[in-house]
């Protein structure tokens, strides 16, 4: 059994950061090319509806995946910080009592969805015409979500004892299939939306059992023993309290989303809700690339900051910055150049690629400034300051968004302008103020960077 931990003191952050955020960012990619296919096949064999449909479901999947990050994150980022002090009874403790966490809310969400599923739906922004479409989705993909969030944590555990590439490839294998079966499900078989939910709960369970095995194997750094199956309550404590910041940040953003639907369809009806739903397909592709360099940079950070290596911690931030702000600018220049060519993607619709044009430049031409609020909030959650990372996670979607929603829509329209592109204009107004209040809370922590 090797401990793999000891180079996150040692090997230069540089090739450090390259060796663990370059097997995460392939499986961001991966993984947000499986969830455009979804839209793609669905746009292209279904239509505008059935996009508008999965549209309406993809905050409460959020919800759900919110639990998993609540656990799956702060689980990673405490097991890094853990290692780093050299405890690895503390750490099988760690694994045992993820795996507890999980199943809770798993059965949490799990009978929440099947008591309360139109309600819930109609609250999100579904209409009559894309709730039929939502409702047979959500019902077959609910179980898949439950192994989607176990396949997250355990990978994220993966990743944090040092195997970043077999995280990786668990996550491609769970993608790849999933796409050979929306192919195989949506297009040869016809069965529509359910082909969709099908492929993603057969692909899910598929990552979830190549993750358990990981754990089970003796060669693994870190297993699965007895005595952390015991539920230990300062360890939920601690694994919680540094997951509430993308648990925070994850429902909020559902919330927003929620209301963001509503306030498409009250100002352009379901095909705005659908230009907003193609939109948000190709948007995660440049945010998840954020996130799997921060997820690269999270071991590196937890470890070092719990060895007390502050150089090391702040040369791994730096770098970290530096690079998704690159991968922001990057995808600002695609949305504002080549809009109309990524919205034909999805859909053959004229109507809907004209208004797909004006949303793509509104919500994502700040992708750089996005970049910069998401790599602060990770990188506070990674060294277990979940208070700075909560408010800089919440202040862009929450604390900006939300209010905005209700002023600038109306305001355009006394303007003369469209209230439709008011919406959509909010959401680059609270990328600006957003990226600007985490600067303002950064240099208000600076004292981590600098060891004092």
């Amino acid at each position: 059994m090797e401990d793999k931990t000891k180079e996150f003191e040692s090997k230069p952050i540089a090739a450090l950061l390259w060796q663990y955020a370059l097997p995460a960012v392939i499986t961001q990619i991966i993984a947000s090319v499986y969830n455009i296919c979804d839209r793609v096949f669905l746009g292209q064999c279904v239509g505008a509806l059935a996009i508008a449909g999965l549209a309406v479901t993809m905050p409460i999947m959020n919800i759900v995946h919110a639990f998993g990050s609540l656990v799956g994150a702060g689980a990673g980022a405490r097991l890094s910080i853990v290692l780093g002090k050299r405890d690895i009874n503390w750490a099988e403790n760690i694994l045992g009592n993820t795996m507890l966490l999980t199943f809770f809310f798993g059965a949490l969400f799990l009978s929440t969805w099947y008591g309360f599923s139109n309600q819930i739906l109609s609250m999100f922004g579904a209409s009559a015409e894309t709730i039929g479409y939502a409702k047979t989705y959500m019902d077959i993909v609910m179980p898949g979500m439950f192994l989607t969030t176990l396949s997250f944590n355990l990978t994220g555990l993966i990743r944090s004892s040092g195997y970043a590439k077999k995280s990786m490839w668990i996550t491609v294998i769970g993608a790849l299939i999933n796409i050979a079966l929306d192919a195989l499900f949506i297009f040869a078989l016809d069965w529509g939306i359910a082909g969709a939910a099908w492929a993603t709960t057969l692909s899910m369970a598929v990552s979830s059992v190549l993750s358990i095995a990981h754990f089970i194997d003796k060669k693994s750094f870190i297993r699965f023993k007895r005595h952390g199956w015991k539920p230990r309550f300062y360890i939920f404590r601690n694994i919680l309290a540094i997951g509430i910041s993308p648990f925070s940040m994850n429902v909020a953003g559902s919330a927003v989303v929620a209301l963001l639907n509503n306030q498409l369809l009250n100002y352009g009806g379901d095909n705005a809700v659908a230009a907003n739903g193609i939109v948000n397909s190709f948007g995660p592709l440049v945010i998840m690339l954020v996130l799997g360099v921060c997820q690269g940079m999270q071991p590196i950070a937890g470890y070092n900051y719990g060895a007390g290596r502050n150089d090391r911690l702040r040369q791994v931030f730096l770098m970290a910055m530096k690079c998704n702000i690159t991968i922001g600018i990057v995808g600002s220049l695609l949305v504002l150049f080549v809009p109309r060519y990524l919205a034909m993607a999805f859909t053959h619709e004229d109507e809907l690629i004209t208004m797909c044009v004006p949303a793509f430049r509104l919500v994502l031409g700040m992708s750089p400034l996005i970049a910069v609020t998401i790599t602060n909030s990770q990188f506070f959650q990674s060294i277990d300051k979940p208070w700075v990372a909560i408010v800089t996670s919440l202040s862009r979607q929450v604390l900006i968004l939300t209010p905005l929603l209700y002023i600038i829509p109306p305001m355009a329209e006394q303007m003369g302008f469209s209230g439709l592109y008011g919406v959509f204009a909010c959401c680059t107004t609270s990328d600006i103020l957003g990226a600007a209040l985490a600067m303002f809370l950064l240099k208000s922590q600076i004292h981590v960077l600098r060891g004092k």
